[in-house]
Formats: C-alpha cells, sequence, structure tokens
C-alpha cells in the first residue's frame, strides 16, 4: 500500500512485468530531487495495468510470463529504460488477442477493411503484419474522422483508425500498460486497468467527505486531446521507453493525421479521440504535466487537506483553505502553459463546498453552495436525515435530457416495428441507464428517466394507432412488461472503498 496524493491510502494491485532483455537505465537517486522536479528536464514516467498470464514448465512449477517481468522491473525501479520491447508487439499471440479484443461491427477505416473481412485469412494477415512490424515496414494509414452528438448539442471529432492500425496499437498498449501503471498515481482513474468512473467518483465523495474541504475547483482544460504538444509527448514517453522501434510506432501514429473529405490534415499537437493508444498517451502526458506536479504541491506547499481526483483529462481538486486554493490555480495556469495546455476560462471555477458550505455562505447572505458537475453527475452539498453532510450525486440534467432526445429519435425510426422489438430495445436503454446513474440518493432522477421513456413509447405508439392514442389500460401492461423499474445498481462510496481496500484505507 501507498499514500496518494489525495492524502488517502492507495492500494496499486499491479503485480510488476519484465523482460529478460530489459537494460538498467538510470540508478536510483533516493536522495535527489523529486519526481515532479525531474520531469522539468528529463524526467521519469509513470505506467499502466498489470495482465495475470503465467505459462507452466513441464514440471508444473508457475513461471513468470515476459510482461509479468517486465512488470516486476517496472515496479522494482522507477527510472529504468526499457530498450527491447517491440518484440512482445510483434508476436502472433499478441496481436491475435488484439484483433479478437475488438469490436466486431465497429466502423472500418479509410481502407474500408472490416473484422469480419480481415478474419477470413487472419493468420496470413496477422503473419504479413507481424513482418512489417519486424522489419520496420509498417506504416501507419490516416484515421477517418466522424463525429458524435455530445449532450450540449455540439458534435464530438472522432478518428476511425484502419483495422490493422487498431490492432497494433492494442498491442502496444498491452506491452505499455505494465510498466506504466507501476508509475501512475492513486487518483489517476481514466482509462486504466481495474478502475472505472464510480471509483474515481466514490472516491472524490469519500474525500470531500472525510476530509476539511471547503473549496472546490472544478477545472477543464480547453481542447486537451487538440493542443497535446507531440514533442512533449515524446520526452515523456522517452523517460520509460528506450526502444527507439515502439517510440517510432507512437510517432507514426502521431503524424499519420486525419483524411476528412477527401483532404488529409496533419498536426504537430494533438492525439486524435477513437485510438486504442490514445487514452494512454494522454494518461502519460497529464501524468507529468499535471499529476506529479500537483502530488510534489500537496506534499510541499499545502498546509491544509487536499483531495485531487482526475479521470482523464476530467479532475477536481479539493482544499481546505481558500488561498491554498487561488494560489494553486495559478501555478497550474503557468504550469501549464509550459507544456501548451490551457484551463478553459468558462468552465473552470473555484466554488465554496464542503460541510461548512451552507452554513457559512447563510451567514453571508449568499444564498445555498454552488453545484458542480463531474463524470455525468451534478454535485451537490445536502446532509442526511440524521443531519450529516453528505455529497448527493444527481443526473446531470442536459444528459438526461440529451438520451431522451436520443431515445425520441430512435423510436421514431422504430415505429412500424413489433412491440416486442421496440420493448427489448428501451429496457436495454433502461437498465444500461441504471448500470451507471444508478447510485445512491439518485432514485428519483431513475424515476424522472424512466417516466420521460415510457412518455416518449406511447407517444409513438400513438401514432401509429387508427385513432391516435393507446388505451390507458394497455399502455399500462406494456409498461410493466417491458419498463424496469429503477434500481440503485451502486453502494454507498464507503462501503464500496472499504471492500475494495479490504477494511484498510478509504481510498485506492
Amino acid at each position: 500500500m501507498s499514500r496518494n496524493p489525495t492524502g488517502f491510502t492507495s492500494m496499486m494491485n499491479d503485480a510488476g512485468k519484465s523482460d529478460s532483455s530489459v537494460v538498467p537505465g538510470k540508478p536510483l537517486n533516493k536522495s535527489g530531487p523529486s519526481e515532479a522536479e525531474v520531469v522539468e528536464g528529463r524526467g521519469l514516467a509513470k505506467g499502466n495495468p498489470p495482465e495475470s498470464n503465467t505459462l507452466r514448465t513441464q514440471s508444473r512449477e508457475s513461471v513468470p510470463s515476459a510482461l509479468e517481468r517486465i512488470r516486476e522491473a517496472a515496479k522494482r525501479d522507477r527510472k529504468q529504460r526499457f530498450t527491447a520491447l517491440l518484440h512482445h508487439v510483434y508476436d502472433i499471440e499478441r496481436l491475435r488477442s488484439a484483433y479478437l479484443a475488438l469490436k466486431r461491427d465497429a466502423a472500418a477505416g479509410v481502407d474500408g477493411e472490416t473484422w469480419q473481412h480481415y478474419g477470413e485469412d487472419l493468420e496470413g494477415n496477422l503473419r504479413a503484419l507481424s513482418e512489417q512490424l519486424k522489419r520496420g515496414a509498417y506504416r501507419a494509414k490516416p484515421v477517418r474522422r466522424a463525429y458524435i452528438p455530445k449532450p450540449d448539442g455540439r458534435q464530438r471529432p472522432l478518428g476511425v483508425p484502419t483495422l490493422e492500425d487498431k490492432i497494433v496499437q492494442r498491442a502496444v498498449v498491452e506491452v505499455l500498460n505494465v510498466i506504466y501503471e507501476a508509475d501512475f498515481l492513486g487518483f489517476s482513474y481514466g482509462f486504466r486497468p481495474g478502475r472505472s468512473p464510480h471509483q474515481a467518483l466514490d472516491a472524490l465523495a469519500v474525500g470531500i467527505g472525510t476530509k476539511k474541504v471547503n473549496w472546490v475547483l472544478d477545472a477543464d482544460i480547453r481542447g486537451f486531446f487538440d493542443t497535446l504538444d507531440h514533442g512533449w509527448l515524446v520526452k515523456f514517453v522517452e523517460h520509460r521507453i528506450g526502444d527507439k522501434r515502439v517510440v517510432r510506432l507512437i510517432q507514426k501514429w502521431l503524424a499519420a493525421g486525419v483524411l476528412e473529405d477527401g483532404k488529409r490534415t496533419r498536426s504537430e499537437a494533438g492525439t486524435v479521440q477513437g485510438g486504442s493508444i490514445s487514452p494512454l498517451l494522454s494518461n502519460i502526458y497529464l501524468h507529468y504535466v499535471f499529476d506529479l506536479w500537483t502530488e510534489r504541491w500537496r506534499r510541499k506547499q499545502a498546509r491544509g487537506d487536499m483531495v485531487v481526483v482526475r479521470f482523464a483529462d476530467d479532475f477536481v481538486v479539493g482544499f481546505q483553505h481558500h488561498e491554498e486554493a487561488e494560489r494553486f490555480l495559478g501555478e497550474l495556469r503557468e504550469r501549464f502553459a509550459k507544456f501548451g495546455l490551457a484551463l478553459h476560462p468558462e468552465k473552470t471555477r473555484l466554488i465554496e463546498f464542503g460541510r461548512y458550505a451552507d452554513r457559512d455562505r447563510r451567514e453571508r447572505g449568499d444564498g445555498k453552495p454552488e453545484t458542480f458537475n463531474f463524470l455525468g453527475f451534478t454535485h451537490i452539498c445536502t446532509k442526511t436525515r440524521k443531519g450529516h453532510f453528505t455529497v448527493l450525486r444527481q443526473t446531470m440534467k442536459n444528459r438526461l435530457r440529451a438520451k431522451l432526445k436520443v431515445v425520441k429519435t430512435e423510436l421514431s425510426q422504430r415505429m412500424h416495428e413489433p412491440i416486442a422489438k421496440m420493448g427489448a430495445y428501451l429496457r436495454s436503454v433502461l437498465l444500461g441507464h441504471y448500470r451507471y446513474y444508478g447510485v445512491p440518493l439518485n432514485y428519483r432522477a431513475l424515476e424522472a428517466f424512466m417516466s420521460g421513456v415510457f412518455r416518449l413509447w406511447r407517444r409513438a405508439l400513438g401514432r401509429r394507432s387508427q385513432n391516435g392514442r393507446i388505451d390507458a389500460r394497455r399502455a399500462k401492461s406494456l409498461e410493466i412488461r417491458w419498463l424496469p423499474r429503477p434500481e440503485i445498481c451502486h453502494p454507498y462510496p464507503l462501503v464500496r472503498l472499504g471492500v475494495i481496500t479490504q477494511g484498510k484505507s478509504r481510498m485506492r
């Protein structure tokens, strides 16, 4: 167990791995500058997830796999650089595993290759791909631009890589994860094996509820995936990855560009969302730019309690003292500017929030404490029936409205489908919604969503009837038959964290 930067105890569920071809890098510098300071020059990085793949000898004794040895080496020496990794990437078994893990109905890239067609000669295609990687003949293709709607009505740009690029990226991520999971800090939750948005939400609720948090920095990085600097990213990767061939693979994907309307565009900044490699690269970048610096700031400069939770490029920081919160925000802006990032001026707020916020604001005549949004939930200061402070998490209203809009559009396209088919679709929508938003104290929002779905379905069924309406008794029977009632699927934050840490720590 290790102490994470939020001030809570963290548990690392990794089991590091290494490789016989690992070459030791710089010696450990136990008495030297902190990791955050090292990053300012040529510091080192932090890593990713564990993989439990073991082989057995003829005597049936369990022995570590190659990736397990890499992980062990990464955990043992945080400054070690790994110089021979590519042979793990072009391993046929790993490429096959990456192919099988892809979505079978995913959109094709610029070459039009589909999962099904590629699989018709899977072994031959994988052998050819492996040989290209081995010879250095592999070339990354541009990604195809696609757009998906955002809850606020705007379009989110995504990139669709070719199938072989997806396979190689997934294989590279699997190898690099075992190195970086040994390095990444406890308050980083996004796109990491064994971690989820609800763990981040629970960590934040527990941190605010158990620590002396009076102020919350609700921050947003402006266009993070579009402004991530390639030069800095490569330097950060090279802190841990000494295999130039793997680094060149990453550079190829960064330089591949985007194909849109027949025009290919390249940029010296940004990583296209949609590829398997993008989440890991973004975590590496923010690990050096934000995580290590924030950890050091908390240890060296914060005199009061300080809570940090980051999920990808979304993060929330809680403070005990207002002056420390303001100083942190000012220094964070300067820190980000050095690495080509900027906080969104309209979406970054420092608000009074915590167990004493309601009392203090009422005494000043400022009204109720402000709220903030994180991972789809609006966070609100409230009290339990016994008068104890707690953080109420409710479904963001714009997320709820946006999802109902999607259901309405889908029902209009399914207007003439059999009722059983429409009911099965709506059941899956509701169950998926409950699985994510079914947190304690959010039952009313779940009911509101279910009522909205039922209202839209009844209206759709009425449109296809002769008299333009559906009988109330008939509608009620359909609701009972097909629409599941709201369900709280998640435990209270302290309960979940207590289970994860087996009672030894409140935070992971």
